[in-house]
């Protein structure tokens, strides 16, 4: 009888334990369903909507549902689509090497060469400062600095450095990667300036201890360390720059093109499907190049 009550004790006291783990166990997804909710909502939804109207027909009034892959063949099958894609990777590249070279010693002046943590901040807040206005303001700002009647061309021209203005400083594949760099430099200095702020500066005294001089310093410890910041801000920087299309179609004038552009003038044109098909493409392109970045450096000890 005793040894009956006992076992009956013990698995009444193991039930609410075995509640108390269950519990604990779904604490963790409890935790994320209203993140999981709302990215469901706001970005997957929005995505898989796109997948599916990029395979609709359509014409100059109408979509009608419908599973054609004329989109796609369509899109892929173009000279002019794969200019385009060319042209896009080309101002990514760019625009990613500058932004990363800028980025750097924007980011390693204000982590090492600034003594005080107040002062860096100050100096960092003064970077975010064009961010308080909007990205087309700052793009047009540079008309009337790089026109041909502009602050630049004229102060050539009356130094006596040109005979006539410069054609090329506006309305051209230079103002675009000039806004460009302009617009989105601190994306890829505020990832950067993070992790060389977390890097222990034991190490780089013990490196000089060793007797390494200073571009030693920089390229076998600094920029090592540094590497998750720059994958961060490259995945920054490239996916802005695929995605704009206000920039390329104010700075160049209308005389190049980008694949943001060309699906925003599709949408003028009410060809829907056809814009979902290059966004389609164009988020298989910028996943797999930020896949090819995760591969390269990992992140996660910056998350």
């Amino acid at each position: 009888m005793a040894v009956a009550l006992e076992q009956s004790t013990h698995v009444t006291s193991a039930k609410p334990a075995r509640r108390r783990r269950s519990f604990a166990a779904l604490v963790p997804y409890l935790q994320a369903t209203p993140l999981a909710l709302i990215l469901g909502a706001f970005l997957l939804l929005p995505i898989l909507m796109i997948a599916v109207v990029s395979f609709w027909d359509y014409d100059f009034a109408a979509m009608y549902p419908d599973f054609l892959t004329t989109n796609y063949s369509d899109t892929l099958g173009s000279w002019v689509t794969w200019k385009t894609y060319l042209n896009t990777l080309k101002y990514a590249a760019i625009v990613w090497a500058l932004t990363l070279f800028i980025g750097f010693w924007v980011a390693y002046f204000l982590a090492f060469h600034i003594r005080t943590t107040a002062m860096q901040m100050v100096l960092f807040l003064v970077c975010t400062v064009p961010f308080l206005t909007s990205n087309i303001i700052r793009m047009i700002s540079w008309i009337p600095v790089l026109g041909r009647n502009g602050l630049v061309n004229s102060t050539l021209v009356q130094m006596g450095l040109i005979p006539k203005p410069i054609e090329w400083l506006l309305y051209s594949e230079f103002a675009v990667v000039l806004a460009m760099v302009h617009l989105y430099t601190l994306f890829m200095v505020t990832p950067i300036f993070n992790t060389l702020m977390r890097i222990d500066k034991s190490l780089i005294e013990a490196a000089r201890d060793a007797g390494a001089s200073g571009w030693q310093v920089l390229w076998n410890v600094v920029i090592p360390l540094a590497k998750p910041g720059m994958a961060i801000g490259t995945i920054f920087v490239v996916t802005l720059v695929m995605a704009d299309f206000s920039t390329v179609q104010v700075m160049s004038g209308g005389q190049s093109a980008s694949v943001a552009l060309m699906m925003k003038n599709q949408m003028s044109l009410l060809q829907y499907p056809a814009a979902a098909a290059n966004a389609v493409v164009l988020l298989v392109l910028v996943l797999l190049m930020v896949a090819g970045i995760l591969r390269i450096v990992d992140i996660r000890k910056e998350l």
